[in-house]
């Protein structure tokens, strides 16, 4: 096999791939032997059949287009060997017509990955933020603990008001008419949550229990009932009752019913520590991201848009995932949100490009301070990710395997120790 290589721009290179008779000849015998394991043929034994008969049977076509895919994957990636090119995206190939007895050459359009220009990834010096704890969030965390366990009680002969819950008989109209699945009975209602047409809560504040109500309002143009969208409504309205949430009071019961503390100066202790663990979290966190960000700053790249593009793809899967588990789908949170497929991943365009430049460089980093992953290292992240889901080690490898991500692992160990070895080396200012 010869290769000779072009470079066409700063990002994509031509292969010009010569394949000799011989190793055509030989993927044409491969091809023959799989065909004819299977297909069957009347009068001969699967896999006993001549090779002219199976031809026949078959056509020229279809024997060449199996011995293609044992010519291709292989030549092409002896060839990106040869060339020390690391391919980003699948090639762009020009084929000619492979036959037996005869040389065979293509052309393969490569866009490979960028070279990184390190610059200073030692010692980098950068501020550590500190998040200060003061006295009004900790009421505040306090405040969210009293709501949680807050009781809903019957407020007899009081008023509605934002914040409300208002239990309520309904029925709704629409030039006279009753609609579809308009009426109900002991309804619960939220004032002020915005979950019933727009209009409709508003009008029910100042109603007591037993109060009667005509709420006129229109369904929005956008209703998701296509029948009532856009038409003007009236409820008849029954308030049964007006219910509130009454928060316990902020004292050391509370403490005790809330929390395994006596009192509520050990409670409001511990909810400072918590806080404070947080906001330390939260500063390492942007310390580590801000020496990062200045290590990728130093380095020079030029990122081609199909990595930018693929990370973009990534993240947009890994939302709609996110999503999925939490029993929404991405077509309800796109028409929600008015944007369209291409908008959202357009919006993971920056931050793709900024991740992807951080990978290469850590990439980079690492192939200089001759950074390798152990097969100890997979082996205790492969240990970790089976503890993390209760199942087997053996488990996890066998679906790392089969979905072809067990590189993914190595690469990405690759990286967080390279990213420990530049935050070892670093400095808080």
């Amino acid at each position: 096999m010869k290769v000779n290589a072009e470079k066409i721009d700063k990002y994509s290179t031509v292969l010009e791939i010569e394949v000799d008779a011989a190793e055509v000849n030989r993927a044409f015998d491969r091809a023959f032997q799989k065909l004819a394991q299977k297909v069957n043929v009347p009068g001969f034994r699967k896999g006993k059949a001549p090779r002219k008969v199976l031809e026949t049977r078959l056509g020229k076509e279809a024997v060449a287009q199996e011995a293609m895919d044992f010519v291709l994957p292989e030549t092409y990636g002896a060839a990106l060997q040869e060339v020390n090119l690391v391919p980003v995206d699948r090639p762009k190939l020009d084929l000619s017509e492979l036959e037996e007895n005869k040389s065979f050459s293509y052309k393969a359009t490569v866009i490979g990955k960028p070279e990184v220009k390190l610059g200073e990834y030692k010692g980098i010096k950068v501020e550590k933020p500190v998040h200060a704890i003061t006295d009004e969030m900790i009421l505040e965390e306090l405040a969210g603990l009293q709501q949680r366990h807050a009781k809903v009680v019957v407020m007899e002969g009081a008023a509605l008001n934002n914040g409300d819950f208002a239990i309520l008989d309904f029925e709704g109209f629409i030039d006279g008419e009753a609609f579809k699945g308009g009426k109900a009975e002991s309804y619960p209602l939220e004032i002020g949550s915005g979950s019933f047409i727009p209009g409709f809560e508003e009008q029910l504040i100042g109603a007591k229990a037993g109060e009667q109500r005509i709420v006129k309002t229109p369904f929005p143009a956008d209703y998701f009932v296509p029948d009532l969208a856009g038409k003007e409504a009236e409820f008849h309205v029954t308030v049964k009752d007006v219910k509130r949430k009454e928060s316990p009071a902020l004292d050391d019961d509370f403490a005790k019913e809330a929390s395994e503390f006596a009192t509520l100066e050990e409670l409001k202790a511990d909810v400072k520590n918590k806080l404070e663990e947080k906001a330390a979290a939260r500063a390492e966190r942007e310390y580590n991201d801000s020496v990062m960000q200045k290590v990728a700053e130093n380095a020079e790249v030029d990122i081609p848009e199909v990595m930018a593009e693929q990370r973009a793809s990534k993240m947009l899967n890994d939302f709609t995932m996110n999503l999925r588990q939490r029993g929404l789908s991405l077509e309800n949170y796109l028409e929600h949100a008015n944007i369209t497929v291409a908008q959202m991943k357009e919006r993971y365009m920056e931050t793709a490009k900024v991740e992807v430049k951080r990978d290469l460089v850590l990439e980079a980093i690492a192939k200089a301070e001759n950074i390798e992953v152990a097969e100890t290292d997979i082996q205790a992240e492969i240990e970790r990710i089976a503890v993390m889901y209760q199942t087997t080690p053996k488990q996890v490898l066998d679906i790392l395997v089969s979905e072809q991500r067990l590189g993914d692992v190595r690469f990405n160990l690759l990286l967080n120790k390279t990213f420990k070895v530049i935050m070892d080396q670093a400095a808080a200012v």
